[in-house]
């Protein structure tokens, strides 16, 4: 049979099935006409699709000023972007049971643009009101994820079901029909998480996202509606443009990252009421202030785990007695231990490995930073230091912690192993980590891994709790060098820190009941427990 007798017969067989219900009670439609609504609800399942993913990414950089980033916070997101999506599935599949048409696939992408719309009015009011409650960072997650995403993925996964039930109307070949509709919706939502991820935030900006969505929503909804309800596309703009009106006035327009990377959120403020004189800054990653640089005195060093790094790193050089030491520095940031590091030791070799190249850029043009004498690597910490081979360190530190965020594969044992082989023999290994006092379960197991590496393990902390609360606790390791009980600054504000370690791995968790951390197990999020279901943690 040839090509045209195959259509022809493909169109007297079509012309017997049920018309689709399309609001449309004209003569059937011919092969090329049906071949093009074809087209048309594919093309839609696929940018509805993309649309979708485009939240879902957009939403962990919307939460992180207010909640940070986590494997919880990520946990929350696609659990709740599930479950809206197969509310909406079912939702859709019953409505394109009872009659559904494409008027009601136009209405709901009408609904779920306003709802994505909403989702920057919602944040104005949700998130300060998360904020003030004492919930942990689990909870708040949680919760302004439901209120902020579950409406817009519910809405969009009544899609896909009623256009895949017009389509099947459409055609014969149903297996390929729902086979070809499910791969576009995939390929749509591999589409938007790398379009989101690799272009969309890092140039345009989440609020410029989330709004340029909501319209291609409204955009993708109008066709379907063929003019049938000019009243009520009436009523819709008026409501859209009210709630635009709403969502200017309140705010929800304005970023509140001064630059957004592929990493962070970012913001610079100034501190100099904090600093005893002088013009401060500090950077602020997330929802997290980072570090804190004085423009004249860069060994003037405010936060106070940051001072104490310095005063045990500067001690630990003193005694090797090296006018030009090696120092690797494991994140970046402000840049604000290198930067004092280079004041103490101006010959010395500094290498950091800062992972966001903007954030390198902020430092130069806002934190007083001078990166001529440094070597920067923009990548991985572990990656850039065990590209070291045959070179020794006076000392590596490692300051990489954003918040409860751990970068579990740097607190391992074979990490612990790749920093003593790039360690001169005695070199010192610092590093800061957040927890729990007095209980502090993921310090403790970092302290018990680190002993199956170094000699000298060691616990520091600024000030003793008066009751359990969140802490910055300084951790050393060395096979030589044992810093004294209690430090006491040499330079800069006047502080002391003490020495915790015996009395820390006494208390709480039995040391043998906590895990050694590897690289195929690393629970760090189940040892900051406290912090991520509890107030402290926020």
């Amino acid at each position: 049979m040839t090509r045209a007798g195959s259509r022809a017969r493909y169109d007297s067989v079509a012309m017997s099935q049920t018309t689709p219900h399309t609001g449309d009670h004209s003569a059937p439609q011919t092969y090329p006409a049906r071949r093009r609504r074809l087209f048309w609800y594919a093309a839609t399942v696929l940018f509805s699709s993309a649309c979708l993913l485009v939240l879902e990414i957009v939403a962990a950089r919307l939460l992180a000023p207010y909640v940070g980033v986590s494997l919880y916070t990520w946990t929350a997101i696609i659990g709740v972007i599930l479950a809206g999506l197969s509310l909406g599935n079912w939702l859709g599949g019953v409505w394109a049971d009872r009659g559904g048409s494409e008027s009601a696939v136009g209405l709901t992408l009408l609904a779920a643009g306003v709802a994505s719309f909403g989702i920057l009015l919602l944040l104005t009011w949700v998130a300060p009101l998360v904020q003030v409650q004492r919930l942990g960072l689990l909870s708040a997650s949680f919760l302004l994820v439901v209120a902020l995403f579950f409406v817009p993925a519910a809405l969009l996964g009544v899609v896909t079901p009623l256009l895949t039930t017009l389509a099947l109307q459409l055609r014969l070949r149903t297996g390929r029909v729902v086979g070809s509709l499910h791969a576009l919706a995939a390929l749509g939502s591999i589409a938007g998480t790398f379009l989101t991820g690799y272009v969309l935030i890092q140039h345009f900006g989440t609020r410029l996202v989330v709004a340029c969505t909501a319209l291609t929503l409204i955009g993708l909804g109008l066709p379907f509606l063929h003019g049938r309800a000019r009243s009520g596309g009436a009523v819709g703009a008026v409501a859209i443009l009210g709630l635009l009106w709403g969502t200017w006035e309140r705010g929800g327009f304005a970023n509140p990252c001064e630059r957004e990377s592929a990493y962070f959120c970012i913001r610079v403020v100034d501190s100099s009421a904090e600093a005893p004189y002088g013009e401060a800054r500090s950077l602020i990653l997330d929802h997290l202030l980072h570090s804190t640089n004085h423009r004249g005195q860069p060994r003037l060093l405010i936060a106070p785990y940051v001072h104490l790094m310095d005063e045990l790193l500067v001690d630990a050089l003193e005694r090797s007695g090296s006018a030009a030491p090696r120092v690797f520095f494991a994140g970046g940031g402000a840049y604000t231990q290198p930067r004092a590091m280079l004041a103490r030791f101006p010959r010395a070799e500094v290498v950091v490995a800062e992972i966001d190249p903007v954030v390198t850029e902020v430092a130069r043009q806002r934190l007083y930073l001078d990166t001529g004498s440094m070597r920067i690597h923009h990548t991985d910490a572990r990656f850039a230091l065990a590209g070291y081979e045959g070179h020794r360190f006076d000392a590596v530190v490692t300051d990489v912690f954003k918040d409860v965020a751990v970068p579990y594969h740097l607190v391992t044992e074979e990490y612990a192993r790749l920093v003593r082989r790039r360690l001169r023999d005695g070199g010192l290994y610092a590093l800061n980590v957040v927890d729990v006092f007095p209980d502090a379960r993921l310090a403790k197991s970092l302290v018990k891994t680190l002993a199956r590496v170094f000699t000298h393990v060691h616990v520091y902390l600024h000030e003793i709790p008066q009751r359990p609360q969140r802490v910055t606790l300084v951790v050393t390791a060395s096979d030589a060098y044992r810093p004294a009980e209690v430090v006491q600054a040499r330079s800069g504000l006047r502080r002391r820190w003490l020495r915790i370690t015996e009395p820390l791995l006494a208390t709480g968790t039995p040391l043998d009941a906590l895990p050694v951390l590897r690289d195929d197990y690393a629970p760090v999020e189940r040892l900051l427990g406290a912090l991520l279901v509890g107030a402290a943690g926020k």
